[in-house]
């Protein structure tokens, strides 16, 4: 099983409104790497949902409910992925990006390396530190 991340704006899609609609269809990739990660994803994996931009920080989790099918925003001819999320929980404590960069641990997180890839792995390990940071909410 492999644990992930999925960035996203706040103004945008904001983890509240995830909240509330419970599912949603993660479209509108356009990076290559993102869509071959998109493509690796299983049916229940976990996922971190971080808000960008201003606020940088994980602030919950998500599950992937439907695995990799064409997003229905791609170009016609165009071959890009979507894959379906299940809102989990809001982290008690968003874990902020310079939490992240501060702490040794996560020297090696994409998020770190690759900061404009909005869809990546987290190993194991780290995402179980993340959410140990954030004191996830049962």
């Amino acid at each position: 099983m492999s644990n992930w991340l999925v960035k996203q704006e706040p103004s945008t899609y904001p983890f509240s409104r995830f909240l509330s609609e419970k599912k949603v269809v993660w479209d509108g990739v356009r990076n290559y790497q993102a869509r071959n990660f998109l493509r690796q994803m299983k049916k229940g994996e976990p996922v971190l949902y971080y808000h960008s931009v201003d606020e940088r920080a994980v602030v919950g989790t998500a599950k992937v409910s439907r695995t990799a099918f064409p997003d229905p925003t791609a170009p016609k001819g165009e071959d890009w992925t979507s894959v379906e999320l299940s809102v989990d929980r809001p982290l008690k404590t968003p874990v902020t990006l310079n939490q992240l960069k501060a702490d040794p641990r996560f020297h090696d997180l994409l998020l770190l390396r690759q900061s404009r890839l909005s869809v990546m792995p987290v190993p194991a390990p780290l995402f179980s530190a993340i959410l140990k940071l954030g004191q996830a909410l049962a």
